[in-house]
């Protein structure tokens, strides 16, 4: 559904519910009318008319402010799924981010220059393109604490030093964030 129809949705919703709170007070105010003018109601029945009218307004109310809670729970709804859309997207691409560095490490071996420069030049732009739609890569190094609710440990080995024993010892594969959401977590080894 478009925008332009949730605008028009919620705009004709918001008018149904006020055509029918006025309904509602026309008729409470009516009857307090035709009260008044009989002067030989008693005074009991003005006042329950008067309840009857503060209990529609009450109801007017709650409704009003429910309906507004419901405007404002759509609305951040539709925000979040505009954030998210891409993740699909994103997330198929991340093999071809993980492709990019191996094509560089290889290329770096073989000392092709301008081949570099070129794989180098097509990986930022491809890498810059992701950044804009609110791709972040996770910074991860070895000798970082291990935090299993930002890591994925993918195995254990012996620590080469003293000082990696618990902590991050190698990255397997990087991690990525789309926004405050941990798209792919970063696979890591831990030392022992």
């Amino acid at each position: 559904m478009s925008e332009k129809e949730h605008k028009e949705e919620n705009i004709s919703e918001e008018e149904v519910i006020k055509d029918q709170v006025e309904d509602i007070l026309d008729e409470a105010i009516e009857k307090a009318d035709t009260q008044e003018d009989s002067k030989d109601e008693e005074v009991s029945e003005k006042e329950t008319l008067k309840n009857e009218l503060e209990k529609e307004k009450d109801k007017f109310l709650r409704l009003f402010a429910e309906f507004e809670n419901y405007k404002r729970r759509t609305s951040k709804e539709r925000v979040e799924l505009f954030k998210t859309a891409s993740q699909d997207v994103i997330v198929a691409m991340l093999p071809v981010l993980d492709d990019f560095d191996r094509a560089i490490n290889e290329i770096n071996k073989a000392k092709d220059k301008e081949l570099l420069k070129g794989v180098e030049l097509i990986s930022n732009k491809f890498r810059e393109t992701l950044r804009a739609k609110g791709l972040e890569q996770m910074e991860v190094k070895e000798g970082d604490t291990f935090d299993s609710e930002i890591h994925e440990a993918i195995t254990q080995i012996p620590a080469p030093k003293d000082k990696l024993k618990g902590k991050i010892v190698d990255v397997v594969e990087k991690g990525y964030k789309l926004g405050d959401r941990i798209i792919r977590y970063p696979k890591v080894v831990t030392g022992k």
